[in-house]
């Protein structure tokens, strides 16, 4: 058993730190199964594996205390607070007496600070380097920290807690300011074009066969796809809300567009499809915009996708498989002329609603790849990962972790072109509460690892806060407690969106595997129509356009001109 020492202070009394909010996390970053509870200032985990896990929990990260001097050099500026985030402690052995919360979760963060800088080559940073002093800052209260935690004298603790929890802010800084300076490094590479002419030079030497017409090459030992050219910038759109106001914006920001296929949306009842709001979207973008349409996803069995009707066969494998068979021709059939891209199938590997195996998840993969491959050859086609974290397998033992699912895929030899992903946050749903950026970051390269190029098909956050909801985890199922979404340094608001947006994506942006982003959301749909993430969108349910519709398209446009969309942050 693991057991954590925590303060009031800490945001993690009975108010803010439900149980609901921690789960336990394997050495390889896996979720896994296990009981954590709150107890008077402790929390109890009892896991369920015999090897050693880490805790996860949502933290209420304080003002990182600088030197006047040094926060004003910050590339970043200094925030009021870095927020309410998830965050983790590293893998720890199984001890009767209690370790500290606070130093744990900022050893984790230093640990994270010092790894990436090794696989990113940052070390040639110099010492007085605003990142590398407010480093040292963090290892200096860290240091503080565990010197007052080993001493007998009373208050030391409590002194101990509020030095860790220093460490931690100025660590989650400093790591995210690393994040970006490599962004930066990347970006330039991509612009320049001499990251691709550098990869297909080594796949020359290393005497591979060379890429055809640009096509993504993957050097050896590199560890990731590099693709040419610079990024696509996208953004979904709703099919049921078509203006010319919104037609405008959407051209206004965007190299493509992403057009949702909701199999309810499409087919609400069995056998009759309205195909008329997803016809009007295409028919703009194919003949007046000149947008290239990414498709779908076609299968995904979350609630706000599948049809109520589908449901009544969750226990009827064959028929459920006849049915996609069914829906996934008809879709690729009307739509082959139009879209350039399909995300064939989404988050089969969460597999919250239909009880079906490892075995037929992978089938019904197959079944839909095979297919559209058959009925659009010439078509870029993608699976897409919900929840990359992968929360999910703390609660359903049916599900596959993100990484394992698409590995899986790709060794059946599936003919697929890139692992799409999902990386929406601040939402009151299960996986999509907050982190930071550096973890955004680690997350992408820990997909690219295998060696296909990535796809951001959904990236995102809220305008404004949202309160803690409950959430039903699958039809037909009892309500779970109010999940917390949590917050990115300011409560989620207009600017913080366009804030988020510009450092997330000048990070997506620069990775050398990325091949396109989209925006989750153009329009905010009404509640009732089951948004994304509620006031996700670039323009409100008014019609009013918000900041980050302005933010994506200069976004789009520093990318071009050979700029970082950092240096929209100055003005």
């Amino acid at each position: 058993m693991l057991s954590f020492i925590v303060f009031p202070n800490d945001g993690v009394d009975a108010q803010h730190f439900p149980p609901r909010h921690a789960f336990l996390v394997g050495g390889d970053e896996v979720p896994t199964q296990g009981t954590v509870e709150l107890g008077e200032g402790l929390v109890r985990a009892e896991k369920q594996v015999s090897t050693t896990v880490a805790l996860a929990v949502q933290v209420e990260v304080p003002k990182p205390d600088l030197p006047e001097h040094l926060a004003r050099l910050m590339p970043g500026g200094l925030s009021p607070s870095m927020g309410l985030l998830t965050l983790h402690t590293t893998v720890l052995p199984d001890r009767p007496q209690p370790y500290m919360l606070m130093i744990e979760l900022a050893r984790r963060q230093i640990m994270q600070f010092l790894n990436k800088m090794e696989d990113w080559q940052l070390s040639d940073l110099p010492a007085d380097h605003p990142i590398m002093q407010q480093f040292e800052l963090a290892r200096a209260r860290f240091t503080d920290a565990l010197v007052m935690h080993r001493s007998t004298r009373e208050g030391e603790t409590a002194k101990a807690n509020t030095a860790a929890a220093q460490a931690l802010a100025l660590a989650l800084e400093a790591g995210e300011e690393l994040a970006l300076v490599q962004s930066v490094r990347q970006l330039k590479l991509r612009q320049t074009g001499e990251g691709y002419k550098a990869a297909v030079a080594h796949a020359t030497k290393a005497k591979l066969e060379a890429p055809a017409n640009h096509a993504p090459v993957v050097v050896p030992g590199s560890g990731h796809a590099t693709v040419a050219g610079l990024p696509a910038i996208g953004c979904a759109v709703s099919p049921a809300h078509n203006s010319e106001p919104l037609q405008k914006a959407a051209l206004s920001c965007c190299d493509f567009v992403t057009m949702p296929m909701r199999w309810s949306d499409m087919e609400p009842v069995e056998g009759k499809y309205n195909w008329t709001p997803t016809d009007r979207w295409i028919e703009w973008a194919i003949r007046t915009a000149k947008l290239p349409v990414v498709g779908g996803p076609v299968v995904d069995f979350r609630p706000r996708s599948a049809p109520d009707w589908l449901f009544i066969w969750e226990n009827d494998y064959e028929t459920l498989r006849d049915l996609v068979f069914e829906h996934v021709q008809a879709v690729v059939t009307r739509y082959r002329k139009t879209v350039s891209r399909w995300t064939v199938v989404s988050g089969l590997h969460v597999n919250t609603n239909f009880k079906i195996s490892f075995e037929q998840i992978l089938d019904l993969t197959r079944l839909c790849v095979m297919l559209v491959k058959k009925l659009h050859p010439t078509a870029k086609l993608q699976i897409e990962l919900q929840q990359p974290w992968g929360e999910y397998l703390v609660t359903n033992k049916r599900s596959i972790p993100p990484y394992m699912y698409a590995e899986a895929v790709l060794t059946t030899g599936l003919p697929i072109d890139a692992i799409a992903l999902r990386m929406q946050m601040g939402h009151a749903e299960p996986g999509l509460s907050t982190r930071d950026l550096l973890s955004l970051s680690n997350t992408l390269d820990r997909f690219a690892a295998l060696e296909k190029p990535i796809f951001v098909n959904a990236v995102g956050v809220p305008s404004s806060p949202i309160l803690p909801t409950p959430f039903v985890p699958r039809v037909g199922a009892e309500a779970t407690d109010p999940y917390e979404p949590g917050s990115w340094r300011t409560p989620w608001s207009e600017a913080t969106q366009a804030n988020w947006m510009t450092q997330a994506l000048s990070i997506i942006c620069s990775k050398p595997y990325v091949q396109g982003v989209a925006w989750h959301e153009l329009y905010d749909v009404a509640p009732h129509a089951s948004p994304e993430i509620p006031t996700g969108g670039l323009i409100a349910q008014d019609g009013k356009p918000k900041m980050g519709l302005t933010r994506l398209a200069e976004i789009r446009r520093c990318l071009r001109e050979g700029k970082t969309p950092l240096t929209l942050l100055k003005h």
